[in-house]
C-alpha cells in the first residue's frame, strides 16, 4: 500500500527528453516526473505513484490532507514542509 503524501514542487527541469521535478514532502525531498502532468509549475501541490506526479492538488487540499495525517499518526506531529 502507498499512502498518498501531498508534495510541494520545488524545481523543475529536462532530462533525456522527460520533464522532471523535485518536491519536498513534509521534510523530505523526492525527484519525480512529470510526463503525465507536465504543466505543473513549482509551488504547485502533486500526489505521486512509482515516481510519476499523477494528481494535481490545490494548497488547502495539501494542507488539510497532511493534517489529516498527523492527527491519525501517520506522519509525525512536528514534521517540517507542508503544513508548518
Amino acid at each position: 500500500m502507498c499512502l498518498g503524501v501531498p508534495g510541494r514542487i520545488t524545481e523543475i527541469w529536462r532530462e533525456d527528453g522527460a520533464a522532471y521535478a523535485r518536491a519536498d514532502y513534509v521534510g523530505e525531498t523526492r525527484k519525480l516526473c512529470l510526463n503525465y502532468l507536465p504543466d505543473l509549475q513549482v509551488g504547485e501541490y502533486t500526489i505521486v505513484h512509482a515516481g510519476f506526479a499523477l494528481t494535481r492538488i490545490d494548497a488547502a487540499e495539501a494542507v488539510e490532507t497532511v493534517r489529516v495525517m498527523r492527527e491519525v499518526g501517520v506522519l509525525p506531529p512536528e514534521a517540517s514542509g507542508v503544513a508548518s
